[in-house]
């Protein structure tokens, strides 16, 4: 396993537009822990990337609202992995500092999601809506790499 911030510099971009449902949020795993796959992303920091993002994805079905749509757009390049949870819902009040007491069911998503990745942000528009983008700088997975490119060599 190794780090390479120069590696992958040229990369993917995709973008996904659901419905403000839970049955999207496997989809959006789906294509980004594939994607993410296909570069030789070690499991550990794809399974990083993929719990902030259904986190955020989670948080958009729920608060969301009134809209029935919500937005992901990804970009895997330069050694990192950059994605962002769009949103037209009420938006966030605060930002949790702590997680919640143990009886709350509720309100750990955020800090979760500061817990896996390099960085989190929160674009914030009252009542207009909400853009999470959550940064992950990516490891390599040599191993898998060179199976790739085995592979692709022989097609």
């Amino acid at each position: 396993m190794t780090s390479d911030p120069g590696r992958n510099a040229v990369g993917m971009e995709f973008s996904l537009a659901l419905p403000r449902q839970a049955v999207g949020i496997p989809m959006v795993r789906r294509a980004l822990g594939d994607s993410l796959r296909s570069f030789g992303v070690t499991e550990d920091c794809v399974s990083d990337i993929l719990l902030a993002v259904t986190e955020a994805c989670a948080n958009a079905v729920r608060h969301g609202g009134p809209a029935n749509r919500y937005r992901v757009e990804t970009a895997i390049g330069d050694g990192r992995c950059d994605v962002r949870i769009i949103d037209r819902g009420q938006g966030l009040l605060r930002v949790p500092e702590q997680y919640p007491p143990t009886d709350i069911e509720n309100g750990r998503g955020i800090l979760i999601m500061q817990a896996v990745v390099d960085e989190i942000s929160f674009k914030i528009t009252p009542g207009r809506g909400t853009v999470v983008h959550l940064r992950k700088h990516l490891d390599w997975d040599e191993d898998a790499a060179s199976t790739r490119e085995r592979v692709l060599a022989a097609v």
